[in-house]
Parts: structure tokens; C-alpha cells; sequence
């Protein structure tokens, strides 16, 4: 066989990698806590899953389903917009279910960029912004996320020349890996800028309900008019503890969800029909369960943040996601220190330079854990952490 050469320009999946890394520290006899990938513990709503199996009894809900989604999914969408945001879409022209947010990301790219096209994309920032971008042949130009701005990006260090040949522009916020989190002034100044290149922005926001502290997230289609030039992504995965029910939406222009649409209906046929209407009933779950939800993942990431102090390490305490974003001590690499951890402590946290250059010299933990298991990471952490030295060079 021979391997496309595209494939030369794309790494391992970096999760993927760390993965084997953790099963052989498991198979070496230690005790693993996973605090690497943003995977909830928790299960959905006990209505989701009733939903669910319901529709799974209907001997008629087994065959294929229009990559376009259910009519009823994409009125759901639309309607958890207007409730949640105060936005109005058309669910026939403006809304499109995903199979997850990741493969409409990637796929995002396919439908919109030529080769030789630039893309923008954060620094730190979610892998499949920057892999969309090189399977389409598309070249990428990073913008960093820095502490001191609070993880926003400032759009005026975006060369012009860089800024007239983009096509493509990614956002994410609330922030993945960093946590940090975006108002609508801030949307405004994004919408304004990819207006003025004649870019198309793409809003990753499957944080948006993940929030703490009176914090309310905001989107970015609340900008007057965006949703005539802008893409929103948005997921279950994280706002309803779905992850591994892979549902998701692209809402927003018409004519990109329209070209997602095509790359889609030539590439998948539509998720299984129980787990759109489970979707359906989701997306109309009650600000209480959400709420509740929230101060489990709240109380877990103030364990978190409390230890990685002790530890003598830096964090800023997030205000939404699922993760604390910790500066780790000098004279370590992200991976050595994440992977020295694990070694010893079978603790697993996600290196920060997994999520671009910018991310070296922090860690990504993720409050997915009980807490008698968070507790105990934690303990591990502190303990290598006061107690072990970086490598001599």
C-alpha cells in the first residue's frame, strides 16, 4: 500500500498517542486516573435516555436518516437559540446537525478552503482546526492566546497581507484548553475584523452551558447580523454529558451550512434516528439540571485548582469548561513533565503543547473524575510535583 502523501503533513492525533502511552503505564501495574481528555463522567439527563430507548423500540427507526437531520432536530436548534441566546435561525436553511462537532469542523474546511487558501487558527487551540486546514490543502497562520490578555486574541498583530488571503478564521470560547471566555464586545471586534478581510468566521462553542460563578456565555450569532456571515459549532457532547452520542450542529450563513451539507451528504447519511430525538428532548432540558450539573463540575475544579497552588504550580480558576489550564514548573517540557507524572504516579493530564507552541510550558487537567479520584490525583500531583526535579539537560 501506498500512503497518501497528504498524511506526511498530518501527525499522529495527539490524544491517540498519549493514549498508548497510558496503557502501557497501566499494564506496568499502576493505578490510572485519566484527567487528560474532556470526557464526562456524569450521565445525561434520565429524559435523554428514556428518549432514547423509546425511539430504539420503533421497528421503523432502524433504517438509514437524511445527513440533513430530523425536521424536528433542526426546529429544536433553532428553538434552544431563541431560549438560550435570543437569536433567530431558519431551521431549513441555517441549521445542519452533526455527527459531533469534531467531523464538522474538519469537514468545515473541505467545503470551504482551495489549496494554497489561508486559515487562521488560535494558539493553543483544538487539533482539528489545524488538521481540517491540511487535509484540504489549505496553509494556517496562528494567532496566539496569551495569559495576559486573558486568552483573546489581539487581531490587530494578524498581518494584513496574512489577513487579505485568509478564508478562514477559527474562535473558540469559551476555551479549550485555556478556559478562558470571550463577552460580546469582544464578538463584535471578531465579526468586524473577519468583515473587513472577508473572512469566514467559524465559532467553536460547546462550552457555552458549562459555566460557574454567575458567568453567562455569550454567542456570537447575538452580534446584530452575524448569522448572515458567521458559523457557529456547537455540540451535546459537553452541555448535556453526550459525548459519546456524537450529536452536533453548524448554525449560522446559509450558503456554508449549505456547502458543509454537500461535503456531508457525500460523506456520511445521518445520525441513528433514537439518538436525534434523544437529541430533541437534550435540547430541552431544564436550566435546573444544568445548574446542578455545573456545581459538580464547579466544586471539582476548585479541588483542582486549590492542589495545583499547593503544588507550587500557577493556575487561573476558569469560569466555564472543564478544565484548569496550570503553568508548570521551569525547566520541564510539557511532556516530559506530563509523561514523568504519568510514569509515576499513573496520573494522566494532557501536555499543553499538544494544543500548539503556545500551549508549551503548561498542562490541561480535566475535572472528570468522582471526587474521591480527584482528590487522590491531586494528592499524587502534589507530592511529584514537591518532590521531583526536572531532567538534567
Amino acid at each position: 500500500m501506498q500512503v497518501a502523501k497528504r498524511l506526511s503533513r498530518i501527525p499522529p492525533y495527539p490524544f491517540a498517542r498519549w493514549s498508548a502511552h497510558i496503557r502501557q503505564a497501566s499494564d506496568n501495574g499502576l493505578d490510572i486516573i485519566r484527567l487528560d481528555i474532556g470526557n464526562p463522567d456524569l450521565p445525561p439527563s434520565q429524559l435523554v435516555i428514556e428518549a432514547l430507548c423509546q425511539s430504539a423500540h420503533r421497528n421503523d427507526h432502524h433504517g438509514y436518516s437524511s445527513f440533513r437531520g430530523l425536521d424536528a432536530l433542526r426546529e429544536a436548534v433553532a428553538g434552544y437559540y431563541v431560549r438560550r441566546f435570543d437569536v433567530q435561525i431558519n431551521p431549513d436553511t441555517q441549521v445542519l446537525p452533526l455527527l459531533g462537532s469534531k467531523e464538522g469542523i474538519v469537514h468545515m474546511a473541505q467545503a470551504c478552503l482551495n489549496p494554497g487558501d489561508i486559515v487562521l487558527i488560535p494558539d493553543p487551540g483544538y487539533a482539528p482546526y489545524m488538521m481540517g486546514a491540511i487535509l484540504a490543502g489549505a496553509e494556517t497562520h496562528t494567532f496566539p492566546l496569551l495569559p495576559e490578555r486573558g486568552f483573546l486574541p489581539e487581531f490587530s498583530t494578524i498581518p494584513a497581507d496574512i489577513a487579505r488571503r485568509a478564508r478562514l478564521m477559527w474562535l473558540n470560547y469559551p476555551n479549550n484548553p485555556t478556559g478562558g471566555v470571550a463577552d460580546l464586545g469582544f464578538f463584535e471586534e471578531a465579526v468586524e475584523f473577519a468583515r473587513r478581510y472577508g473572512i469566514l468566521l467559524c465559532h467553536d462553542a460547546p462550552y457555552s452551558d458549562v459555566t460557574f460563578g454567575g458567568y453567562v456565555a455569550a454567542s456570537i450569532l447575538q452580534v446584530p447580523g452575524a448569522e448572515d456571515s458567521i458559523v457557529e459549532f456547537n455540540s451535546l457532547s459537553k452541555s448535556y454529558n453526550m459525548a459519546g452520542w456524537r450529536v452536533g450542529m453548524a448554525v449560522g450563513n446559509a450558503e456554508a451550512v449549505t456547502a458543509l451539507g454537500q461535503v456531508k451528504s457525500n460523506v456520511d447519511s445521518g445520525a441513528f434516528r433514537p439518538v436525534q430525538e434523544a437529541a430533541i428532548v437534550a435540547l430541552s432540558t431544564s436550566p435546573e439540571w444544568t445548574s446542578q450539573r455545573n456545581t459538580v463540575y464547579e466544586r471539582r475544579l476548585q479541588i483542582i485548582a486549590n492542589a495545583i497552588e499547593a503544588s507550587g504550580l500557577e493556575t487561573t480558576r476558569p469560569r466555564a469548561t472543564l478544565y484548569a489550564w496550570a503553568r508548570i514548573p521551569p525547566g520541564w517540557t510539557s511532556e516530559t513533565f506530563g509523561m514523568e507524572l504519568l510514569k509515576k504516579t499513573g496520573v494522566a493530564l494532557a501536555p499543553g503543547s499538544f494544543f500548539g507552541p503556545a500551549g508549551e510550558g503548561f498542562v490541561r487537567v480535566s475535572a472528570v473524575a468522582p471526587e474521591p479520584r480527584l482528590r487522590e490525583a491531586m494528592g499524587r500531583l502534589k507530592e511529584f510535583a514537591l518532590s521531583t526535579s526536572p531532567p538534567k539537560k
